[in-house]
């Protein structure tokens, strides 16, 4: 039987008093026999409360003891679990707690005043709960649940709803069933060769499908354990490794570049004989950082590949060092993948196409979403992941871009991907996304935007250069920013289709919802401000509209400083007529 229940009661059954999780700053551990003791009763006080099977459990906190018992209890006694974004702002986590049908959300005192903000836009009760995540118990002690019966849970029963953060317009909710979780679970431990004696380190969020299937689903399938902190740190991330003998860590790219960036284990005493492996997910990992960190760490990264449509692996590298290939994700662990053409027709290997891929572990539908879930699932399983790619002649995937992201100049197609890897190879450069733009002659244009790394400046005229060396002039970016951040997801994967507006558009200052004849009155006449227009279009939601004054830069700066109190509606400052 592949459900979360089943996992549970097999580890407390055979294994009671192994240490399933480890929660460092309050320093709790639990072992597989509490974790089925704290489930059931979990779920008999969500009965007792009037939830019923398949209802929706929200929780919106950071990792850590109660976060993991709550998200693996929620499953277990037959609810969904739908973990809240932290990185939401106030439309979008009300949309979400809309849209999910959540009855109940978990939350600490430090997200109270954003999440009952969002609560307040919604026309139905939900339950909150406020619950200190570094305690042992969160159910009242003296309460007898003994008259409950938790419903019986099978693999097709909804597990995980799960809102991806996409590029443009809403959340969409997948949902996981009991199958699709477990299948992640065993996929990434057929992967990485796990055994009951591994021990993880998780470093990302639990309202992330890699946090949630790699870290804290793959130890219980693989009956062994994971050390839970609140969050990734660069000043105790060697540490805990170390302190808690992790034999693997599951990070992201951006997480990688940090380490590099910012700690040093030359002059340590730290003990790291027992890690065996790294692994890297959620964005493509820059060949160059990839060496730049096995050569500085001596630690092995395996680059791997997974969405949350997939509950999270689909390609892995082999754990042989020898059999890996930089600059590709691996073949298919688990799952089938083959690469299609416009017409759905398979391709020969070499060539590029849509990467598409069929397994136990692909999603079960879009939420409230039949029109989409139609146009992404076929009906013999196949599912459409959105990106480019080709496989060679060994099976392994190289994805190119995604489908929507293709710059397409003067008719030639242009991966973003090509450009990002080789403005990594610049010492100074932290993060980098090539993306395009109008242009008059070509149709499309490239610009690209950069961060440096901490302590480092870098220039446009040095990346052009760099740039013009290693790709020639047609595929050079027309121009390179230079940006104090990336808009990013949850996982850290850069969200290069808002670069535009970013860049192009102006400066977004976020506002209160505020009529076009009130923000006409923040600029009078005698500001001899070229007040071209005012005009509402559609934004996040309906109730939450995107204002655009044009108005030259040269004023924007004090009149910005009279909008900053306010949070709620964007107001972008555009340099001329347009939009």
């Amino acid at each position: 039987m592949r459900t979360i229940r089943h996992f549970v009661d097999k580890r407390a059954r055979e294994h009671p008093e192994k240490i399933y999780t480890i929660a460092p700053e309050p320093g709790l551990s639990l072992t597989y026999g509490q974790l089925r003791k704290d489930a059931v009763r979990f779920g008999k006080y969500m009965l007792k409360l009037g939830l019923k099977k398949g209802d929706k459990v929200s929780f919106m906190m950071g990792n850590g003891y109660q976060t993991t018992k709550i998200f693996l209890g929620t499953m277990y006694a037959g609810f969904v679990i739908a973990p809240l974004n932290l990185m939401f702002q106030s439309p979008q986590l009300a949309y979400v707690l809309d849209h999910s049908d959540t009855q109940i959300v978990f939350f600490t005192e430090d997200l109270k005043e954003k999440l009952e903000a969002a609560v307040s836009k919604i026309n139905r009760e939900i339950k909150l709960i406020k619950i200190d995540n570094d305690v042992e118990d969160i159910l009242p002690g003296d309460e007898d649940f003994s008259s409950y019966t938790l419903p019986e849970v099978v693999e097709e029963d909804d597990a995980l709803l799960l809102y991806t953060s996409g590029t443009t317009g809403v959340p969409k909710g997948v949902i996981l069933c009991h199958k699709n979780m477990v299948a992640g679970g065993e996929y990434t431990t057929i992967a990485h060769e796990l055994t009951s004696e591994d021990r993880a380190l998780c470093s990302l969020p639990l309202y992330h499908i890699n946090g949630e299937i790699v870290t804290a689903v793959t130890p219980l399938v693989s009956g062994s354990s994971v050390v839970m902190p609140h969050k990734f740190s660069t000043n105790n991330f060697w540490e805990y490794i170390a302190e808690y003998r992790c034999t693997w860590f599951s990070v992201v790219p951006t997480i990688i570049s940090y380490l590099c960036s910012a700690t040093n284990l030359e002059g340590t005493d730290l003990n790291l004989d027992q890690l065996r492996f790294g692994r890297s997910a959620s964005s493509a990992l820059p060949p160059s950082l990839h060496k730049e960190f096995e050569d500085k760490f001596n630690i092995s990264i395996v680059e791997t590949m997974g969405l949350t449509e997939t509950a999270a692996p689909v390609f892995s590298n082999p754990m042989d060092p020898s059999k890996r290939k930089y600059g590709s994700p691996g073949p298919a662990v688990g799952n089938e993948v083959k690469i299609i053409d416009a017409d759905g027709k398979e391709v020969p290997r070499g060539t590029q196409g849509e990467i598409m891929i069929r397994g136990d572990n692909v999603m079960k539908e879009y939420y409230k979403a039949p029109d989409i879930t139609q146009k992404t699932l076929e009906p013999d399983g196949w599912f459409h992941t959105g990106d480019l790619g080709h496989m060679d002649q060994d099976g392994f995937v190289f994805v190119t871009g995604r489908i929507k992201e293709l710059i397409i100049k003067g008719g030639e197609n242009i991966a973003p991907k090509e450009i990002d890897e080789v403005l990594y190879k610049y010492p100074a450069v932290l993060d980098a996304a090539a993306v395009g733009i109008p242009d008059d002659a070509y149709g499309e244009e490239i610009m690209a935007c950069v961060t440096a790394k901490p302590g480092m400046n870098v220039t446009e005229e040095e990346l052009l250069n760099h740039c013009l060396e290693h790709l020639g002039k047609f595929k050079t970016p027309k121009t390179i920013k230079i940006m104090d951040e990336l808009p990013k997801g949850p996982s850290g994967k850069i969200q290069r289709l808002k670069l535009p507006d970013l860049v192009l558009k102006g400066t977004m200052m976020e506002i209160n919802t505020v009529a076009p004849q009130q923000v006409k009155e923040m600029f009078h006449d005698d500001d001899e401000l070229a007040l071209i227009d005012v005009r509402e279009r559609g934004a996040f939601s309906k109730e939450h509209m995107l204002l655009a004054c044009c108005v030259p830069f040269s004023h924007m700066e004090f009149k910005i400083g009279d909008l900053v109190p306010r949070k709620t509606t964007r107001i972008v400052l555009v340099d001329g007529g347009g939009n």
